[in-house]
């Protein structure tokens, strides 16, 4: 059994849940701000209050912890806690109320409930995020844990559908400071010189995305089989999870007077201990002749050298895609070297791959 202790955070205090937390409850999550992950009752109603608080009882006797996150004496979010296994792991999960987000009180109160479990001789702690709710896994990485690998459709979206969970854990004696994001956000959210805007790549994009990736002009230097459209609002919806992870950055490129998609950047192949990283792009017929990708290249490749360790960034290309390559020279890559025969082809013959790098600047 967990002890029923009251943990002091900074100006967290986290303590079992109580029958006048109720109407804090209420008027907390009966907000259209509150939905999301996990999925609450819309409207909530006391009824929903006290059904939590009962369930919350029920974890404690049953060998589990629920604490209720106070600052200033306010109830701002809740810590939920499995009752440990029969390895001493348990696993913990976290909700913040609306306003009290975007200020660490999720990062704050994980710490502290992790810290606290393992005075309470408990080896392991595990979270398990969905994949799309990327401010949860931020909040896991801050607070010091480290991803194990995916559960395949592990989880539900507050709209039905069926979503992966990423399983991240931190072990007894491990720090609760993440390492910094080698990927982090842009300011503001996006990138733009007034001509060209650069956006995450999300669902709201993915037809756009699948239509250009079926031009022809395009789908000739695309290698692998086709994506259906599901296929591509699937890879759209895990564009977050892969940018706060560090694995990639996928980018929606949008004209910026119209804001009207353009095309597609990325930047992947990201690693870390060379300090090297690929971009990747490709574009709407009907925009292209006007330098936007050359633009967007530029911005993205000049960010990375301001915000990043990346040292080279460097780019593939089809021997005969004239255009790309006119691309990278304009955005300042250099031709550095060829791979013979490295592009399959759909008629069984290959292609070389001609690389181009630009280097941060000494």
């Amino acid at each position: 059994m967990l002890p029923r202790d009251v943990i002091a955070a900074g100006p967290l205090v986290l303590r079992p849940p109580v029958e006048a937390d109720a109407e804090a409850i209420v008027t907390a999550y009966d907000d259209p701000a509150a939905g999301g992950w996990p999925a609450l009752p819309s409207p909530y109603t006391r009824d929903d209050a006290r059904a939590y608080l009962a369930s919350a009882e029920d974890r404690w006797r049953g060998g589990g912890a629920e604490f209720a996150i106070t600052e200033g004496g306010a109830r701002v979010g809740s810590v939920s806690v499995r009752p440990p296994d029969r390895w001493g792991a348990v696993e913990m999960g976290y909700l913040v109320a609306p306003a009290a987000r975007g200020r660490g009180v999720a990062t704050g109160a994980v710490r502290a409930v992790t810290q606290w479990l393992f005075d309470q001789d408990v080896h392991r702690v595990e979270l398990r995020v969905a994949v799309e709710n990327v401010a949860s896994l931020v909040v896991a990485y801050r607070a010091g844990f480290h991803e194990e690998g995916r559960r395949r459709e592990a989880t539900v979206a507050p709209d039905g559908r069926r979503v992966d969970a990423v399983v991240l854990s931190r072990l007894a004696g491990e720090p609760g400071e993440g390492a910094p994001a080698y990927l982090p956000p842009f300011r503001g959210g996006e990138l733009t010189d007034g001509v060209v805007r650069l956006t995450p790549l999300d669902v709201a994009d993915a037809a756009d995305f699948h239509a250009m990736m079926a031009e022809p002009s395009v789908a000739a230097y695309r290698f692998g089989p086709a994506t259906t459209l599901e296929d591509d609002e699937r890879r759209c919806r895990n564009t977050g999870y892969w940018w706060v992870s560090g694995q990639r950055i996928e980018l929606a490129v949008r004209d910026a007077e119209s804001g009207a998609f353009a095309g597609q950047l990325q930047l992947v192949q990201v690693v870390p201990t060379l300090g090297q990283a690929a971009v990747g792009y490709a574009m709407r017929s009907v925009f292209r002749g006007r330098g936007l990708m050359t633009r967007a290249v530029r911005l993205l490749v000049d960010w990375a050298f301001d915000h990043t360790a990346l040292h080279r960034i460097v780019a593939g290309t089809n021997a005969g895609n004239a255009a790309s390559h006119a691309v990278l020279t304009r955005a300042g890559f250099v031709r550095e070297c060829v791979h013979r025969e490295l592009f399959p082809g759909p008629d069984g013959e290959r292609a070389d791959d001609v690389q181009w790098v630009r280097l941060r600047p000494r």
